[in-house]
């Protein structure tokens, strides 16, 4: 009897085996590209960052030296707190204005398809031909978009970009306008989920606008919203070519991804350039903060669905 139930199972996972061959199989190309993109160069980053470096190539074992460096560097403390402003004010202002374009475009009654259209059409942009058209819209001389508009009204020009103060708020702004349309589409496809009968209802017994979205869109849409909300943490974690096109990567807009790179490419840093070139260079520490700042997110992520498990539970 064992022993039917042996072939019995043995058989069973062979016709499974390839049953999920072909799946496999379909995927093994995407995986391996993956692995060749993602994994391995992730891999040799974390390596890198433990060794010192002649150009990019490792060259002796400094253990957590080159963190001790990274830490020790004023430029990466400021670097480390641009990177949390970033955070604040995307999730003030990136992450708020595209609930509430969902909400007004599911509301919308004529030209639906206008609307959509135009608030989307930034999105298909390229990413660096959006930030050198904020950057000439923010340009702090006389020629600049905004300066342009406000000597034609009567008003001094305002430096913009070069106040340390807005320097980070518009940078979010650009990269709000970039993204906004669409994650709002996304958020317009799950407020279209709702049943038309759940308002009908809650109109029939008096609900207010207010009461129906706080009632019935919200709680709908709270899965949507959350899982848009950590990706938008993890996107701005890793801002990068804004500051380094719309402020020249200046100290005041300067994010931990841009610093890396800085590490790596810079001369400043590196004494030559391109990692060195035959000199001890700065890569490893340029390895470094990218490890560190991955760390940052994984710490955020785990927290963040730590804290939603703790408050599914509650509910429950």
């Amino acid at each position: 009897m064992a022993n039917h139930a042996t072939k019995k199972n043995n058989k069973y996972s062979w016709a499974k085996f390839k049953k999920d061959f072909g799946g496999w199989l379909i995927m093994l190309p995407g995986l391996l590209l993956f692995a060749f993109f993602v994994w391995i160069p992730l891999s040799k980053n974390v390596y890198m960052s433990f060794f010192t470096t002649i150009g990019f190539d490792t060259d002796q074992f400094a253990g957590f030296g080159q963190y001790q460096r990274v830490f020790n560097d004023p430029e990466f403390i400021n670097a480390l707190g641009n990177t949390f402003e970033y955070l604040f004010w995307s999730l003030i202002i990136g992450f708020l204005i595209p609930i509430f374009l969902g909400l007004l475009l599911s509301e919308t009654v004529h030209f639906k398809g206008f609307f959509r259209i135009s608030i989307y059409l930034p999105a298909v942009l390229s990413g660096l031909a959006t930030s050198i058209l904020w950057a000439y819209i923010y340009d702090p001389n006389n020629g600049g978009m905004l300066n342009t508009i406000l000597q034609s009204l009567g008003l001094d020009p305002i430096m913009w970009t070069n106040d340390p103060q807005l320097a980070i708020p518009l940078i979010v702004v650009s990269m709000t306008w970039k993204g906004a349309g669409a994650t709002a589409l996304i958020y317009l496809a799950s407020l279209q989920s709702v049943e038309t009968t759940q308002y009908e209802a809650a109109r029939m017994d008096g609900a207010s606008l207010w009461t129906r979205m706080f009632k019935i869109t919200l709680p709908t849409i709270l899965p949507t919203i959350s899982t848009l909300f950590i990706l938008q943490i993890i996107s701005v974690m890793q801002v990068f070519y804004e500051p380094l096109l719309i402020t020249k990567g200046s100290s005041a807009s300067m994010s931990l991804l841009l610093l890396g790179y800085n590490y790596a490419f810079d001369s400043k840093y590196s004494g030559t350039g391109l990692g060195g070139g035959g000199y001890h260079s700065t890569a490893g520490q340029s390895a470094a903060t990218a490890v560190i700042l991955t760390i940052i997110i994984l710490g955020l992520t785990a927290a963040y669905f730590a804290l939603t498990k703790v408050i599914t539970r509650k509910k429950k």
